[in-house]
């Protein structure tokens, strides 16, 4: 191999914007979010709409997108864990709209739940009876939502606990310790349309239904419908939708639906190129020596890796190669990702240049930029969680094209 075999770039490198410009960030769109949103009220009907904003809004940004759910008109936010719903309180009034949180461990903080006016998910006895002494100890009533396992064998209480669970919460809801506000599911096949278990599944929640009305609980809002069943079957959406992924444009129906082009994708993951430089046909690339050049080529180094959310498996020796965008057109990943930075073929007599902007996914469209789910694809994965794995770490930046 000689000097001429190996080369930089000759070109001069591109400067970033400014200073304070990060070399890697995942850009947020909020206008996309407040669309997205509207999209969904609108195939919800009459059904109130819950914007899910688990994992930092699915790695999109808890508050931010908050804020612009609540500029879109969203008057419920659903939250995993204690602490987001927690975060979401210190920053927005009881009135901007109502939080409920569902995944809880016993010793959860129920009573500064109650205290800032936060819905809490109820799917055990122990959890009633912990919201029950947190509302007695706080003087408040503790809105709850009884959630039942109708198939998807994960949260909630079954079929064979529902009926003394249910005469409990009726006790101390005549005690005044309790409201039950809730009564709630979740599908396992809704991204199927029409799948035979959710017939089961819906089947099983009106039965829950009885269950509460037989002990004179008559609950004002049922909800079972996440981003799936809110878009393809008006049938799911009762009293109020629960969607998550389609609120940041990511489809969560087959590939090919309609609908899934109502939807704009929020989220772009863009670095820079750190170094550009020619190699000779046979040339390895990254740990293993699993790829190498089959021509003289351009390659470029991208100071993102699986340290930052970009899956490990979509490298040239798992399902990828996944592709980036580079200069108006796309180039492969080639050799295994690494921990922060990962290589790309960039193509032979690609003029190239450090500092050029690299775009890992983004909206389609956008000039063949690939999308979530094509590394979802690439990595044998899915795109949740291409988007909610993001590092925390990794700046977030958002734009608003419709901002006044």
């Amino acid at each position: 191999m000689t000097a001429a075999d190996v080369a930089t770039t000759t070109r001069t490198p591109t400067p970033s914007a400014g200073d304070d410009e990060p070399e890697s960030a995942a850009v947020v769109d909020l206008a996309a979010i407040r669309h997205n949103l509207r999209v969904l009220r609108t195939a919800a009907g009459r059904a109130q709409v819950m914007a899910v904003l688990k994992a930092d809004a699915y790695g999109h940004g808890l508050l931010p997108v908050a804020r612009a759910a609540l500029a879109a008109g969203t008057t419920w936010f659903g939250v995993a864990r204690a602490s987001d719903a927690l975060r979401l309180r210190t920053e927005l009034r009881p009135a901007d709209a109502r939080v409920l949180t569902w995944l809880h461990t016993p010793g959860a903080p129920f009573a500064r739940l109650l205290a800032a006016e936060v819905d809490v998910s109820v799917g055990a006895p122990w959890a009633l009876e912990e919201v029950a002494a947190a509302a007695r100890d706080t003087g408040r009533v503790a809105r709850v939502h009884l959630k039942v396992d109708t198939g998807m064998g994960r949260n909630g209480v079954g079929a064979d606990q529902l009926a003394s669970l249910a005469r409990r919460a009726a006790s101390l809801a005549g005690a005044g310790h309790v409201e039950v506000v809730g009564l709630w599911s979740h599908l396992a096949c809704a991204d199927t349309p029409g799948h035979p278990a959710t017939h089961d599944q819906v089947a099983r929640f009106e039965d829950a239904t009885d269950v509460l009305r037989g002990v004179g609980i008559e609950v004002p809002l049922r909800h079972v419908a996440a981003s799936a069943g809110t878009l393809t079957d008006p049938r799911l959406h009762y009293d109020l939708v629960r969607p998550g992924l389609a609120v940041y444009g990511l489809s969560p129906l087959p590939p090919g639906d309609p609908r899934a082009s109502m939807l704009t994708p929020a989220m772009t993951l863009r670095s820079r190129l750190a170094a550009v430089r020619t190699v000779p046909a046979g040339t390895r690339v990254s740990y293993g020596s699993e790829h190498r050049t089959t021509r003289r080529t351009v390659l470029g180094l991208v100071p993102l890796g699986y340290a930052d959310g970009v899956p490990r498996h979509a490298s040239t020796d798992g399902r990828g190669p996944a592709r980036v965008h580079v200069g108006g057109r796309a180039a492969p990943v080639v050799g295994r990702i690494c921990m922060d930075q990962l290589v790309v073929d960039l193509g032979p007599g690609a003029g190239d240049a450090p500092g050029d902007v690299v775009t890992l996914f983004g909206p389609p469209g956008a000039g063949g930029v690939p999308t979530a789910a094509h590394w979802a694809a690439s990595a044998g994965t899915i795109p949740y969680e291409v988007v909610s794995r993001v590092a925390a770490a990794l700046p977030r930046t958002y734009r608003d094209d419709d901002a006044p």
